[in-house]
């Protein structure tokens, strides 16, 4: 279990994930870059968003019953933030990032694995 859950971590370890469309259609081209990656030595996610068009991007961390735990309003046409999850609990969490009409979200899993608190992005 724990090498399956390793390996899971380490593939999970850089990806890049095409955003959800959500309400109108959005112009081809004119859709944001979202990529995550995760930090150096598996201590979080760390957030890259290039804007097609500018305007405001909105970051909410919830816990396992929707309480935001944190929540960044950002106007940058390019973005780069680093989200530490090494101090949360174990648990189920969710990262959910808004830009103009797309939302892009991911379930998070907080795990010990011996002395070393890890996380796993679950894929869509």
């Amino acid at each position: 279990m724990k090498l399956a859950a390793l390996a899971l971590l380490l593939n999970a370890g850089v990806f890049a994930a095409s955003p959800k469309i959500s309400g109108r259609a959005v112009t081809a081209g004119k859709t944001d870059n979202i990529i995550f990656y995760t930090l150096p030595s598996q201590r979080g996610i760390d957030l890259r968003v290039k804007k097609a068009i500018p305007g405001k991007t909105i970051v909410i961390i919830r816990d396992n019953n929707g309480n935001v735990l944190q929540k960044d309003v950002m106007t940058a046409n390019e973005i780069r933030r680093g989200y530490v999850l090494t101090q949360l609990e174990e648990g189920d969490y969710s990262i959910e990032i808004s830009s103009k009409n797309q939302v892009f979200k991911r379930d998070i899993h907080i795990y010990h694995e011996g002395p070393v608190r890890s996380f796993i992005v679950k894929q869509v």
